[in-house]
């Protein structure tokens, strides 16, 4: 680029000084938008003073309601001792139905799911997952004394009996895997409807987490679960808390936090009264082999 030989030296002076705005004006633009791509729409609430809310079905111990409507469970206790950490303490409950949990996530209704999902490939596709919180197995709820001897999906199939799960439960897909045929598997819209199920014999078996097994057998009478060992499908599987993929800055933030926290007393203080213990923290499990796993 050339510059006229009339321009006087004040007026070249000038037209420097300008370049030089505008070259920094393009810098600071870039930063700044660079800025807004890294703050996600959590942030942005946050900023605007909006409460965080957290989305979870009714599946105790992991999450439940309270009398008063509070966030209960230990995903949700969980979840909010380690907001405090971050300095977040305004909270919003939202109860939805489990199968619409990540659907509600990724339609902005709810900010962080804390319903206590298994980290699975399909689950990874859609939602990002927090570093884990545990890692649990899953056993079948039975009538009392297991009279038909349910201990493995083969067991269904050999007998051509019925199973129920919850819609969403990965116990559903886990049990087609294994062979047990569609017409072998009722889905229900959530635990209550499944243990229904099972007491009114429409089905013989429900298959779920070893932790709502427990929960169930505590306040049901009538109902009991078949051996933990016996058990052929999932052994044990990681669990994390959700975030949507554009909340990345605060999902790091959060493992971050989690991290100083998981096995803690307080932690341990926490989750004591919905029946954590030391025996499910999830050691060197990590949510990045659990989204390759098959």
């Amino acid at each position: 680029m050339s510059f006229s030989s009339n321009w006087k030296t004040g007026d070249h002076s000038l037209f420097l000084k300008s370049l030089t705005k505008l070259a920094l004006a393009g810098i600071m633009g870039s930063f700044i938008a660079s800025a807004a791509a890294e703050a996600g729409p959590l942030a942005d609430r946050i900023e605007a003073g909006k409460p965080i809310r957290l989305g979870f079905a009714a599946a105790p111990p992991w999450a439940y309601p309270g009398e008063d409507g509070s966030a209960k469970g230990f995903v949700n206790g969980i979840a909010i001792d380690v907001l405090k950490e971050l300095g977040y303490s305004d909270v919003e409950p939202v109860l939805t139905d489990w199968s619409a949990l990540i659907p509600s996530l990724n339609a902005g209704r709810v900010d962080i799911v804390t319903g206590g999902m298994y980290v699975l490939p399909a689950r990874c596709a859609n939602m990002d997952f927090s570093d884990p919180i545990g890692a649990f197995g899953d056993v079948f709820l039975v009538p009392e004394g297991n009279p038909k001897g349910i201990e493995t999906y083969q067991d269904l199939v050999d007998q051509e009996l019925t199973m129920v799960a919850a819609s969403g439960y990965n116990t559903i897909g886990d049990a087609k895997a294994a062979g047990v045929p569609a017409s072998q598997i009722m889905e229900v819209p959530d635990g209550t409807a499944a243990l229904a199920a099972l007491r009114a014999g429409r089905a013989d078996a429900l298959a779920t987490n070893i932790l709502e097994a427990q929960d169930t057998i505590s306040k049901a009478s009538g109902i009991g679960m078949s051996d933990p060992d016996a058990f052929v499908g999932r052994k044990k599987q990681v669990v994390g808390i959700g975030f949507r993929p554009a909340d990345s800055d605060f999902r790091e933030k959060f493992n971050e936090a989690l991290a100083e926290y998981l096995g803690s007393e307080k932690m341990m203080e926490t989750v004591a009264p919905d029946s954590y213990i030391e025996a499910y923290l999830p050691g060197d499990a990590s949510t990045e082999e659990a989204c390759k796993a098959e």
